[in-house]
């Protein structure tokens, strides 16, 4: 089992850092962040574990939608974003883009995805707040990319790399992280049942999984804005 809350070394991030200034941090994605604010999920989680560490300074907003593609992103980052006037965005997005094409033939096109992920970050950057860009984590649980679409949404985990170090920003590999757990926690190579009720949204396991990796992520993003700070 997951220690809760343990902030260990990870694909995301390093150790526990305490907040300098008040921070406003807003999960920006689709149906698993939208749940994820409820609770025990793990937006809930990592709000809990923020509140705690920073003695009540930090606001944790959930702005998930269920069903939501990079597209869908774009056409309301103004209002759930922007206006919120965020201090770190941290988007999690891609699963749609990817089993939409399986399900309903309406995916995001490669292409448009990695636009819509670039036109995002120069957006929300453009309105002061920093970003985190999240690789989307798994379409079933089975390892060695034997899921019926582990193939494409490997190329669009790389697509989300790619932008990210292109766009200078950070990256929470989810994918990588999801992968690396899989191989030593799913011996019998279930499809779900062990981070995910149906292969694609978090169980109980999954959510505080998730919530270690976000805490990571952002425990590295305030060590990487120290230095910048002490740099000037």
């Amino acid at each position: 089992m997951i220690s809760a809350f343990a902030l260990v070394l990870s694909s995301c991030g390093g150790g526990r850092e305490v907040a300098s200034r008040a921070e406003r941090i807003i999960f920006f994605g689709d149906s698993i962040t939208e749940l994820g604010a409820g609770p025990g999920g793990y937006v809930t989680l990592v709000k809990d574990s923020l509140t705690k560490s920073s003695g009540g300074t930090i606001e944790v907003i959930g702005a998930g939608i269920s069903g939501n593609r990079v597209p869908d992103l774009l056409a309301r980052v103004d209002r759930d974003v922007i206006a919120r006037k965020p201090t770190l965005t941290i988007i999690y997005i891609g699963i749609n883009d990817v089993w939409h094409w399986q399900s309903f033939n309406k995916g995001t096109p490669k292409a448009d995805y990695e636009a819509g992920l670039k036109e995002l970050i120069t957006r929300i950057q453009k309105a002061g707040s920093q970003v985190i860009l999240c690789t989307p984590s798994v379409i079933g649980e089975k390892r060695a990319g034997t899921n019926s679409m582990d193939t494409m949404l490997a190329e669009y985990a790389e697509i989300s790399r790619t932008v990210a170090r292109t766009m200078g920003v950070q990256i929470c590999d989810l994918n990588a992280a999801f992968a690396d757990y899989l191989r030593a926690h799913n011996p019998q190579d279930a499809e779900k049942g062990i981070l995910t009720t149906d292969g694609v949204h978090l169980n109980a396991e999954g959510n505080r999984f998730v919530a270690e990796q976000m805490l990571a992520a952002v425990s590295m993003h305030r060590t990487a804005a120290k230095a910048t700070d002490a740099h000037r």
